[in-house]
């Protein structure tokens, strides 16, 4: 018997050989972050922007650059120190090589009271600054005197990368996977998202037949979405009918969805839809909740049809944006969940066409060999869910809608279906 957790476990091995790597919106944490995952699928190209190209509202940032970071006391020992983690610096500080008092340190110092042994994450992506960050019960230890600070560091005109894998499928409609690769070494918030898209592009390059195209994107949050709408958007908006952005789906807690601004798309329908058929609880927000890619994907004059699918949603789960969030946050149980939701409802939305009965009234079963020749109670329900399937097969429901109707899970309702057709009964509604 296989191991049911070997994509589970594969996943979580992606996550560990990437977390040591200091990811920002842009540098070599970046690039070394989209080379591995290359590396797992080669069909991901990789693209740049250069820094200062416009982008809607925004301009591309300069490249940022770090090599070293610490600070030390007066007799040399490196109290803070960036290699040893690298939430430890202000993503985006600027170099500096000064001494300070204790009193006048302070405040470049970062770090969260309510939570005294987690080192906060924290950027200065567009104002020039700098600072550390510490857990509380190491800044409450500092002792008074003076402390040698060192931040060396680039921020100079580069590029900003992103990574993209389009996959053909039998329609030029696509279907969005969104996630991003931006922040350091966090494991929920940042690593669970592009592992397990990942595995997810590798199941769909496995399919002899996809009918819808995918279009998958690994971006830097925000200016990175920015950048690739600003290059997209069309095309996006002429051809997209559904869209994810995959993100904080590790951990083992629950199941959350935010849905699109509008709330009603194919997105929103299809992954309620998966959830309410396949875990016990979901936790629902509003799109006033929002705080990811999908500000971007839905806002006015874009508009595209995403929702967001979480495990525990960013923001909610106490580790989150700390140095708590780490590997034992995620696992490969969480990993595999996750992946398995967003299969099926990759799975669904391949399978949602319209369908409308061959004959009026109720078709002969019996002679198609589809209703027993003696009654029995153990065929009740199994012919109840196929004359429900046929009473709202009027072509004017597509298998989402339909399966809502029945109460039942679209891809059972789907075997159904196909279990009709062969039959001559039902055909499917050409659009």
């Amino acid at each position: 018997m296989g191991d049911k957790l070997h994509i589970g476990k594969m996943m979580y091995q992606w996550a560990v050989d990437l977390f040591p790597v200091c990811r920002s919106i842009t540098g070599e944490g970046v690039r070394q972050t989209l080379n591995y995952l290359q590396g797992i699928v080669p069909s991901i190209q990789i693209k740049e922007v250069k820094s200062g190209e416009q982008a809607f509202d925004w301009i591309v940032p300069d490249e940022w650059t770090i090599r070293k970071a610490y600070i030390a006391d007066e007799n040399g020992n490196r109290i803070i120190d960036f290699k040893n983690n690298n939430l430890h610096l202000v993503s985006y500080s600027t170099p500096i090589d000064k001494w300070f008092k204790k009193e006048d340190l302070e405040q470049y110092l970062h770090s969260l009271p309510d939570q005294p042994d987690a080192i906060p994450y924290v950027t200065s992506y567009y104002s020039k600054n700098w600072g550390f960050c510490l857990s509380h019960k190491q800044k409450e230890s500092l002792s008074p005197g003076n402390y040698h600070v060192v931040v060396d560091s680039d921020l100079k005109p580069g590029v900003l990368n992103y990574g993209e894998l389009v996959l053909p499928g039998s329609t030029d409609k696509e279907i969005l996977i969104s996630t991003y690769i931006c922040h350091p070494s966090m494991a929920n918030n940042e690593l669970s998202g592009p592992v397990v898209v990942t595995a997810i592009a590798k199941w769909l390059l496995s399919l002899e037949n996809r009918y819808y195209t995918y279009r998958i994107i690994y971006v830097p949050e925000t200016i990175g979405s920015i950048v690739y709408l600003s290059k997209n958007a069309e095309h996006l908006k002429e051809n997209v009918i559904a869209g994810f952005n995959v993100t904080c789906v590790g951990d083992d807690r629950t199941f959350s969805f935010l849905p699109s601004r509008k709330g009603n798309t194919l997105a929103d329908r299809v992954t309620e839809h998966v959830l309410k058929h396949s875990v016990n609880k979901y936790d629902k927000y509003s799109f006033l909740d929002r705080g990811s890619d999908e500000r971007q994907y839905c806002s006015p004059g874009i508009d595209l049809p995403v929702c967001s699918v979480m495990r525990s949603k960013y923001g909610t789960y106490p580790e989150y944006h700390t140095s708590l969030d780490d590997l034992d946050l995620i696992s490969p149980q969480g990993l595999d969940g996750a992946y398995q939701i967003l299969i099926k409802i990759m799975e669904t939305i391949e399978c949602n066409k319209k369908y409308t009965t061959v004959f009026p009234c109720e078709p002969q079963l019996g002679k198609r060999g589809l209703y027993p020749n003696l009654g029995a109670k153990k065929h009740s329900k199994e012919i109840a869910d196929m004359m429900n399937v046929l009473a709202y097969s009027d072509g004017s429901l597509d298998l989402i809608e339909l399966a809502e109707i029945v109460g039942k899970d679209a891809l059972y309702v789907h075997t159904i279906l196909i279990k009709l057709q062969q039959s001559g009964l039902v055909e499917i509604v050409k659009s």
